[in-house]
């Protein structure tokens, strides 16, 4: 009996090593030394990276874009941010395509987009959901996806895969050629895939936590081997659109220390609401020294929308005067001198560009009051209320809109009663319980015809007393 226990202890023991080493066998190890980060998308809205910083997180992974023209509505702030706190900074790009043309769309609208910023981290693929393609499908996509990216962005990529694609889908070449991000929650160690025998990134929670992001976030532990070895800014390998003699051309500027949007917009007399469009900047105060930027030129008079409204963009030519300009647009000079925070209306300059907003006569506005908030500027109110920084400065007496005070009372357009201001659209003002979709129903049109019109990003988000184009 003794020595039936006696043997039965040994197996016990020996199956135990077995196991132990059995997990170490299958278990793929870090490329070097390993390191806290996190990767980001829209999701998680608007990040403290002061916060995470703080935290220890030295690594962030941003998205960028996914599918062939869809960019994530916060990689621009994100990149900034997490860049101005000094952060590790990589990019990925959610793939949808299903073949190989797509797949160079794609990786086309991914250098397009993070061209003129300059990444710390590899480029990252995130192919993940397959549809009814076959693996090799799969694997010629994603390499072209890859190496099209590479040729484009002149940066080395990486492949993000969770650890079943890895040992299922994704092929030996691919393992050869780039290495990987896996992901896979709820081990200390990702499984053995087969083809790749080291990790540079490794997700292990889609549910964790850090100060400065609200809700869950994606954590991660990368090495230093998901560093770029060429760290200079990604070029713009596409040519800006419209650049005939009737229409913008642009020039590219890098940004330097102690520029500010207005004083770039002087120079090359412009405006700084037509920089942020061309260059899709979320705040017009925070721009990074050795970014680029787009600088339209040429034209008299600029097209401001697309929306069937009257309102240009005139630049000054020598000889012009303010009651000159107000009689060629039938304004008034009060309004250009409004609309343009003038202070003294005998000093306009040849080259300054004046938005004229023609047949605002009839313009009259209800407020509404709004109490700023810690973190609150001037843009991001006007984008709250569909309005613009110009007007809120103008009404609320504000000279320099880069300082506010929290608990500021600002005056907030909600109404505007029009003349003859939009002819050719109905205008609706939103009131209390109204949707898109019950307002879209009432004039007979769909909720995206509604949302281009009036350029409404999310439709679930409209305010009581804002006037909508029809």
């Amino acid at each position: 009996m003794k020595n039936i226990i006696k043997v039965f202890y040994i197996l016990c023991i020996c199956v135990l090593v077995l196991l132990e080493l059995n997990i170490k066998v299958y278990a793929i190890e870090p490329s070097g030394r390993t390191y806290e980060g996190i990767d980001v998308s829209g999701w998680q809205g608007e990040i403290d990276f002061e916060k995470v910083k703080d935290s220890g997180i030295e690594y962030v992974y941003i998205k960028a874009s996914e599918g062939s023209n869809s960019i994530d509505p916060y990689f621009s702030r994100n990149y900034r941010e997490a860049k101005s706190n000094e952060l590790n900074v990589g990019f990925y790009h959610y793939v949808t395509a299903r073949s190989i043309q797509e797949a160079e769309e794609e990786a086309s609208h991914f250098a397009k987009t993070i061209a003129g910023t300059s990444p710390d981290c590899k480029l990252a693929m995130d192919f993940e959901v397959f549809g009814n393609l076959t693996s090799e499908e799969i694997n010629e996509i994603s390499l072209r996806f890859l190496e099209t990216t590479q040729r484009l962005t002149n940066k080395e990529m990486i492949v993000y895969s969770d650890t079943s694609n890895a040992r299922n889908i994704f092929s030996k070449e691919i393992a050869d050629r780039y290495e990987l991000w896996v992901a896979q929650y709820g081990v200390d160690e990702p499984s053995d895939n087969g083809k790749w025998n080291t990790w540079v990134g490794f997700q292990y929670t889609d549910t964790g936590r850090v100060d400065g992001i609200n809700g869950n976030v994606d954590r991660n532990k990368f090495t230093r081997d998901v560093l770029l070895n060429n760290t200079e800014e990604i070029p713009d390998t596409t040519e800006p659109e419209d650049t005939n003699e009737n229409n913008n051309s642009y020039i590219r500027y890098k940004i330097k220390k102690g520029d500010t949007l207005y004083k770039i917009a002087r120079k090359y007399n412009t405006t700084v609401n037509e920089m942020v469009k061309i260059n899709k900047i979320q705040n017009p105060n925070k721009i990074y020294t050795g970014e680029t930027l787009l600088i339209p030129t040429k034209n008299n008079t600029v097209s401001t929308g697309s929306d069937n409204t009257n309102n240009t963009v005139y630049i000054v030519k020598r000889g012009d005067n303010l009651w000159k300009i107000a009689r060629k647009y039938n304004t008034t000079v009060t309004n250009i001198i409004n609309n343009n925070n003038i202070r003294n209306p005998s000093m306009i300059y040849p080259g300054q560009k004046l938005i004229i907003f023609r047949g605002t006569e009839n313009i009259r506005y209800k407020y509404s009051s709004y109490t700023v908030k810690r973190g609150d500027n001037l843009w991001k109110i006007a984008n709250k209320y569909k309005t613009t920084v110009n007007i809120l400065a103008r009404i609320n007496g504000i000279r320099n809109v880069n300082r506010l005070y929290i608990n500021q009372k600002i005056r907030i357009p909600i109404n505007i009663e029009i003349g003859n201001y939009d002819s050719g659209h109905n205008l609706y003002t939103v009131k209390k319980g109204d949707t898109l979709f019950k307002i879209a129903r009432m004039y007979n049109v769909t909720v995206q015809q509604i949302a281009n019109l009036n350029s409404i990003k999310n439709i679930n988000n409209i305010y009581v007393g804002e006037v909508l184009r029809i």
